[in-house]
């Protein structure tokens, strides 16, 4: 018997091999992106890496698997390595304390080095487009989390391509400046709520610097509220997509 019987009883002994030997990057540790590493750390995925800036604040705790009075003030990636090497001591946690940039996105995929997945949970436009143009040269399987505030159905989540996609003001945007790159398909996990309370509405001409500024200022995003069940039930079936389609069980 070992951590991962019962998963191993599920889907094999050989597929739970290939998630031992998996590496999968996620950037963003929050809502999403927690719940997201601690799914994927419980299934066993051997190698994880985190890449995050921030630390765990008050207003974390009403959502994310990190956030306790017991971690306020500390890195993201700190306590979600802590956190995974509790339920999986034997992973390999490798984390980045930074800012995804445009410009820095390269040197910082050069220290990460080869991956299987890529996991966008990350808020800002420019970072997340820049992270999809990555992954489209590099050829890297990529999805990437879209809005999941002011919500309060998780059941309305979908995963498809972001082609497929309406309703959701943050996909108009990616679709819209990925066309510009490019890029025609993403796969995005998304959900057909209007948002609980209004986000101000973009411009059909808005594009990335315009996202980007309402996101600073407050416009798009003023401090989205968020409720337990919502957030992490996007987390939760992000890393379900991921491991299946990593053991083409999809």
């Amino acid at each position: 018997m070992h951590e991962f019987s019962r998963t191993e009883r599920l889907i094999g002994t050989e597929n739970q091999q290939r998630l031992a030997d998996a590496s999968i990057a996620v950037f963003g540790v929050g809502g999403v992106g927690s719940h997201c590493i601690e799914a994927l750390a419980r299934c066993g995925v051997g190698h994880l890496i985190l890449i995050d800036n921030d630390v765990v604040t008050l207003t974390n705790i009403n959502r994310q698997s990190i956030a306790c009075h017991s971690t306020l003030g500390l890195p993201k990636v700190q306590v979600m390595k802590d956190r995974i090497h509790d339920i999986n001591p034997g992973a390999q946690v490798d984390t980045f304390q930074t800012f995804v940039l445009p410009e820095t996105l390269d040197p910082l995929m050069a220290a990460i080095g080869s991956v299987d997945y890529l996991i966008d949970a990350i808020d800002t436009v420019s970072a997340k487009l820049a992270i999809a143009q990555f992954a489209h040269d590099k050829g890297l399987s990529l999805i990437s989390s879209m809005g999941t505030g002011n919500k309060l159905h998780g059941e309305l989540f979908e995963i498809t391509d972001i082609s497929k996609t309406s309703v959701c003001p943050l996909c108009r945007v990616m679709r819209r400046e990925l066309k510009k790159m490019g890029i025609r398909h993403l796969k995005v996990l998304y959900s057909k709520e209007p948002p609980t309370i209004p986000m101000a509405a973009l411009g059909e001409n808005d594009g990335r610097e315009a996202a980007d500024s309402a996101l600073a200022a407050g416009s798009l995003r003023p401090v989205p509220g968020s409720i337990s069940f919502v957030p992490p039930a996007a987390g939760l079936l992000i890393a379900g997509e991921v491991v299946r389609e990593l053991l083409k069980l999809s």
